[in-house]
C-alpha cells in the first residue's frame, strides 16, 4: 500500500513504524507536519491508500480525515485520552498498560478503535518504556490494522462497542502534578522523576537555582536528610528521600529570557556547590545486590567478560568515552577468551555527547577531545587480537554508537532495535574509523548509500546487508 506518515518529529516511535512498514514492502512517505497546511501539501505531493500518525500533536483537518482513513496511534489503553498518557499511567503505578490505533475523529483520542494492545509495565522511565514496550505494542497494533484495512471488510468499533473499557480523559500534566516532595518514599519519588524523563523533567530548587531533572536511578544503601545531596559518582548526584535515596544523572538549568541551556551531568551543572558532598568511586567490576548508579559495569562468567556502559541518551562524552577504555583495557587483562560489549539496555550508544560539546567554553576544542577519546576506544577494540568480541544491541545505536558496535568481530542486535549508521543528518562527517569499519561489512556502495539517505534501518535490513551477524 502506499502509506504516508504525520509525525510532528522523526522520534523514536516513528522510525520504528517506519522501518518495521519498510520491512512490509509498503510504499512509504514521511512528512513532518507542525500544521493543517503541512498535511494538505503532504497528501497532494503523495496521495496515499492510508495515512497512519505514529506520534502527532496536532490535529488532522477534517477535509484529510473524512476523504482517508487516518490511524493515530495513542500511547494509552482503550478509553484513555490526553497528552500525557503514559505519564500519568507511570506516575499511579499502573502495572499494566497499551496502545490503541484509532481513527482521525474531530475529537482527539476519541475516534472508532481499529486496534490495541497492552504490555505490563516496567520499573523504567517514560522514555525507556516509550522506545520498547509502547513500540512494540505500537508496531503489532498498526500491522493489525492495516491488515484489516486492506482486507476491507473490518468496520472499526466505537469506544461505547466495548464493556471492558478502563481508560478516561486526562488533562495534560503540569509542573505541580510532578514536584516532588523529598521527604515521601523513595518509589513516589522516583515515580515522578520517571514520568518526566527525557522530557519535560521535574522542576526543583538546588542550592537556591531551578533546574529541570533527569535520569533518576534507586539508591538502597545512602540516606540523609530528605532533599540533602549526600554523594556524587559519575556525574550524578544522591539526593536523599523520606526512607531511602536517588540518583540524579542530570540537570538542565531552568528557561531565563531568551538563553539556552542543555541537558548535562549533574556535577556539571552544580559544581560551583559541590566542594562538600563526597565523590564515590565507580566500582567497575564488582556484582552488586543492591541498586545504586552506574554508568559502566561488569561480569564475568564462563570465561566470557561483559562490559556494560548505560549512558544517558546514549550520549558518550570525553569523560564516558575515557573510561569505558579503561574498562575495555582491563577486561582484556583478564584471562577470559571473550569480552561481550552489552551496552545499555535502553539505548545501545549514540555516539559522542553532542550537548555536552554545545555547552562547552570551546564547542571546537570539546568537539575535539571528545571525537578522539571515541576513536581510542575504537581503536582498542579493532586492534584487540588475545579476545573475540561481540556487540550485542539491546537497544537502539546512531552515529558514532553504530560504529562502535562494528569494531567488534560479530555484531549480533535484539529484534525490534532500530540503527541509523549515518551522521550527516547532523552536519557532522562523523569518525568511528567509519571509513574503514562500514565499507568492510556493507561494502563501498551500501556504505555510501548509508551514510547519504541519513535514514533508519532494522535489525532484520541490518542483517540483510551484512551490518551486523
Amino acid at each position: 500500500m502506499r502509506i504516508l506518515l504525520f509525525a510532528t518529529a522523526f522520534n523514536s516511535l516513528t522510525q520504528r513504524v517506519y522501518v518495521e512498514l519498510a520491512d512490509e514492502g509498503h510504499d512509504l512517505a514521511v512528512s513532518v507536519v507542525q500544521g493543517g497546511n503541512d498535511m494538505t501539501a503532504a497528501v497532494e505531493e503523495f496521495p496515499p491508500d492510508v495515512i497512519v500518525a505514529p506520534y502527532l500533536k496536532c490535529a488532522i483537518p477534517e477535509s484529510i480525515w473524512r476523504a482517508y482513513t487516518c490511524l493515530i496511534v495513542h500511547p494509552g489503553i482503550r478509553g484513555d485520552r490526553g497528552p500525557s498518557s503514559l505519564d500519568w499511567a507511570i506516575q499511579r503505578g499502573e502495572r499494566n498498560w497499551g496502545v490503541t490505533v484509532l481513527q482521525a475523529a474531530a475529537e482527539f483520542d476519541a475516534g472508532d478503535i481499529w486496534a490495541h494492545r497492552e504490555f505490563p509495565m516496567r520499573l523504567a522511565s517514560k522514555s525507556a518504556l516509550y522506545r520498547h514496550e509502547v513500540a512494540d505494542a505500537a508496531v503489532e497494533a498498526i500491522l493489525e490494522a492495516l491488515g484489516r484495512f486492506a482486507r476491507g471488510d473490518y468496520v472499526p468499533q466505537p469506544l461505547d462497542r466495548y464493556s471492558d473499557i478502563q481508560g478516561r480523559l486526562e488533562r495534560p500534566m503540569r509542573q505541580q502534578d510532578r514536584a516532588i516532595d523529598w521527604a515521601v518514599p523513595t518509589e513516589v519519588v522516583l515515580r515522578k522523576l520517571r514520568c518526566s524523563d527525557s522530557t519535560p523533567g521535574v522542576l526543583d530548587t538546588i542550592f537556591g537555582e531551578s533546574y529541570h531533572l533527569f535520569g533518576g536511578h534507586r539508591e538502597d544503601e545512602l540516606r540523609g536528610r530528605p532533599g540533602q545531596l549526600v554523594a556524587r559518582r559519575a556525574g550524578a548526584v544522591c539526593r536523599a528521600t523520606g526512607d531511602g535515596a536517588v540518583w540524579i544523572s542530570h540537570l538542565k538549568r531552568a528557561k531565563v529570557g531568551d538563553t539556552t541551556y542543555f541537558k548535562l551531568p549533574a556535577t556539571v551543572v552544580l559544581a560551583p556547590h559541590l566542594a562538600g558532598v563526597p565523590e564515590l568511586a565507580q566500582p567497575l567490576g564488582e556484582a552488586y545486590d543492591t541498586c545504586t548508579y552506574r554508568e559502566i559495569w561488569y561480569e564475568e562468567r564462563n570465561d566470557v567478560g561483559y562490559v556494560h556502559f548505560e549512558f544517558y541518551n546514549g550520549a558518550m562524552g570525553t569523560e564516558q568515552c575515557r573510561k569505558l577504555r579503561e574498562a575495555y583495557v582491563s577486561a582484556r587483562e583478564r584471562p577470559t577468551k571473550v569480552i561481550v560489549l552489552m551496552g545499555g539496555q535502553d539505548l545501545w550508544s549514540n555516539g559522542i555527547d553532542l550537548n555536552a560539546i554545545e555547552a562547552a567554553a570551546s564547542p571546537e576544542l570539546e568537539s575535539w577531545i571528545n571525537i578522539n577519546a571515541m576513536d581510542d576506544l575504537v581503536r582498542e577494540i579493532i586492534t584487540t587480537d588475545s579476545h573475540w568480541v561481540i556487540s550485542a544491541l539491546a537497544g537502539n545505536a546512531g552515529a558514532g554508537g553504530v560504529t562502535l558496535a562494528l569494531g567488534a568481530d560479530n555484531v549480533y542486535a535484539r529484534t525490534g532495535i532500530v540503527l541509523n549508521p549515518h551522521y550527516q543528518g547532523m552536519s557532522l562527517y562523523g569518525s568511528e574509523y567509519w571509513t574503514y569499519l562500514l565499507p568492510r561489512r556493507v561494502g563501498q556502495d551500501q556504505a555510501l548509500e548509508l551514510t547519504e539517505n541519513c535514514l533508519p534501518i532494522s535489525t532484520r535490513r541490518a542483517k540483510v546487508i551484512g551490518l551486523i551477524d
